[in-house]
């Protein structure tokens, strides 16, 4: 078991002052058995409410709303976690899912069925281009090893970047530039997934890195498959391996869209600007907050 502080600070500033609109948060980790939240502490400014409640994925989602005007908003997670997952290896397929192709089982499909729509359903032919390429359509094979295969080829033969934009690109845009940034490599990963009918999902959090400075860790993006048996199973195409102990998941979307960490609007004059300011820290705790 690992026990970790998670800081998570994130800065606006306003070139004149503004009314902030509701904002949305997801910044509080996804709980279960293998990641327990032992303590946590969220400082907002300027004056608001904040409500808590669970979303359709079962997100802890915050929403804030602001009681005066500001060129200032500053919010400040700090949260003490015990992961679990020190053996991501560990598990097995249930028999008829061993090999791929087969077809879930029938009271699984209902719930199932949204996480093996296409986002991009007009880009299927690149898709299918490229992983004919790869030769990922040629016959039987073992599930985990096509999983593994196109997780590794996509961190081997892409270019990482990082990108500041919001959004992520489509499928057809990363395979293009052969580049992309981890919520690329997972959108990449998720749509070819969902093209070979395996249900599949977008997963945002933090990446621990312990061997860094300054808390070494980030924001980042990777993606779950639902494989019969251990249910879902994370795999990281930027690091080309199955999430472990080094994975820290937030929020679980259908779409890749639609787990922003902070998400919201401001109304002020037509030449208002903003900077941003992001600051992640994971470090090994032996204190709580």
């Amino acid at each position: 078991m690992q026990r970790l502080q998670i800081r998570h600070l994130t800065v606006y500033e306003f070139s004149n002052s503004v009314m902030l609109q509701p904002h949305r948060l997801l910044i509080r980790p996804r709980e279960g058995h293998d990641v327990r939240i032992e303590s946590s502490k969220l400082e907002i400014s300027p004056a608001h409410r904040v409500k808590w409640h669970r979303d359709v994925f079962d997100n802890s989602v915050a929403v804030v709303r602001f009681l005066e005007t500001a060129q200032r908003l500053a919010i400040d997670s700090k949260i003490v976690i015990q992961h679990y997952e020190e053996a991501p290896l560990d598990f097995i397929v249930e028999d008829y899912a061993v090999d791929y192709p087969f077809e879930y089982c029938e009271e699984e499909r209902v719930d199932l069925a949204p996480f093996q729509q296409l986002i991009y359903a007009e880009q299927q032919s690149v898709l299918h281009d490229w992983l004919r390429g790869l030769n990922l359509l040629s016959g039987k094979i073992e599930t985990y090893v096509l999983l593994d295969r196109l997780n590794r080829i996509i961190t081997n033969e892409f270019n990482y970047m990082v990108r500041e934009e919001p959004g992520v690109q489509s499928p057809a845009q990363t395979l293009r530039s052969r580049s992309g940034s981890c919520r690329d490599y997972a959108t990449l990963f998720i749509e070819a997934c969902r093209f070979l009918g395996l249900a599949s999902r977008f997963v945002s959090g933090y990446s621990h890195v312990p061997g860094l400075d300054a808390g070494g860790a980030a924001t980042h993006a990777w993606a779950e498959v639902y494989l019969p048996g251990p249910g879902w199973k994370g795999f990281d195409p930027t690091a080309g391996e199955l999430t472990g102990s080094r994975h820290i998941p937030v929020a679980v979307a259908r779409h890749p869209e639609m787990a922003p960490p902070v998400a919201g609007s401001f109304v002020g004059p037509k030449d208002t600007f903003s900077t941003l300011h992001v600051e992640v820290q994971v470090t090994a705790s032996v204190y709580s907050l």
